[in-house]
């Protein structure tokens, strides 16, 4: 997913899950206009190289360590509002889940990107795909490797919207 934009900060400093009075409250989307939207977001998970070897040869004990992930990772991105508070329900119209081994550094990355045609953006949905993927890994070879480290969790590229693309700075 390429992008012609790059921004660092947001266009508008408010904190828009406030209102007036700093109550909490969730945002208001209902007149704005449906559009495509596109997040992508990333994150590793650094372990040691046993159990890096275990899940690339797919000889975990509890299976099939990346195939759980994926899954587990898509049944997050559209759970997510049921999981952060002030996000809105969305129709999401496409999920993908995908790992990187790098075997130098016994490290996996995982990125999610996550679509669908609506009134906000998708972003909380992709980083959540990616932190339960990761926390999933975790959590089949945690018997093996409790020193495991997730770590770079983030949004990379956002498409669609009023505020149309964005991408992270390297």
């Amino acid at each position: 997913m390429a992008s012609k934009t790059t921004q660092t900060t947001a266009d508008n400093d408010a904190l828009t899950h406030f209102d007036a009075s700093g109550q909490a409250h969730m945002v208001d989307v209902g007149d704005k206009n449906d559009s495509k939207r596109i997040a992508l977001a990333s994150g590793s998970i650094k372990m040691q190289a046993h159990t890096f070897e275990l899940i690339a040869n797919g000889n975990a004990k509890k299976g099939d360590v990346l195939g759980v992930a994926r899954i587990a990772a898509i049944m997050a991105a559209k759970r997510t509002s049921e999981l952060i508070p002030l996000c809105h329900p969305l129709a999401l119209t496409r999920v993908t889940v995908d790992f990187l081994l790098e075997p130098q550094s016994h490290n996996i990355i995982c990125t999610s990107q996550v679509e669908t045609l609506g009134k906000t953006g998708v972003e909380m949905e992709a980083l959540t795909a990616v932190q339960i993927g990761l926390l999933t890994i975790y959590d089949m070879c945690k018997a093996v490797d409790r020193g495991m480290v997730m770590h770079d969790i983030r949004v990379l590229e956002k498409r669609g919207g009023k505020s149309g693309e964005w991408t992270a700075q390297v």
